[in-house]
């Protein structure tokens, strides 16, 4: 979906959906993957699969969770709580938007620190490729007290969808919240 057409037809109450990784340990080798669709504070599915801790398939095993999924063509934009799942298993956010032909958000409360990301990828596997991953990402951008990195969709237009909410948005929350209720038996933290 073209620019102004994402953002109009936000406008009216479509669905999002809003993807985050489970809470995980140093000895789990694989992690829970939650997508919740959203629609006007509305739960209407979720979504889930797995990827392997510090990883390469997050892309992948997303690409596929959203591919099967019924709600695909009824869905207007793919929020993301990072562009990192299960610790360094970097999701190409490009590659997503390419695939699904879903404009593409991936949040985070903090500014990336570059230099400590390059420090922390020096101990995974195949941290040369995940940095190249990272770069694709493109810089981060501030949206009130979030910043997002883009694909599909246009600084200004993010702002907008961005702007309807007050943190972090209501599909990434909710996906946030489940995955660590399945994982923990009871959710605890912000997204």
């Amino acid at each position: 979906m073209r620019g102004n057409n994402c953002v109009k037809a936000l406008k009216k109450g479509v669905r999002i959906l809003g993807i985050d990784d489970s809470p995980f340990t140093k000895t789990d080798s694989h992690v829970l993957v939650v997508g919740v669709v959203e629609r006007n504070g509305t739960v209407e599915g979720v979504l889930s699969t797995v990827v392997e801790r510090d990883g390469d398939d997050a892309t992948e095993r997303i690409l596929e969770m959203v591919s099967r999924s019924r709600f695909l063509s009824q869905v207007k934009a793919i929020m993301l709580n990072s562009i990192m799942m299960g610790g360094f298993n970097v999701v190409d956010i490009s590659a997503l938007h390419e695939k699904t032909g879903k404009p593409i958000i991936a949040v985070v409360r903090r500014k990336p620190d570059m230099e400590q990301v390059k420090k922390a990828l020096s101990n995974v596997c195949c941290a040369e490729e995940k940095m190249a991953k990272i770069k694709r990402a493109g810089r981060a951008y501030r949206f009130g007290r979030l910043y997002a990195q883009l694909a599909g969709i246009k600084q200004k237009e993010a702002g907008e969808i961005l702007g309807r909410y007050r943190g972090v948005p209501e599909a990434v929350r909710l996906a946030h919240i489940i995955a660590g209720g399945i994982i923990r038996g009871e959710s605890r933290g912000k997204a």
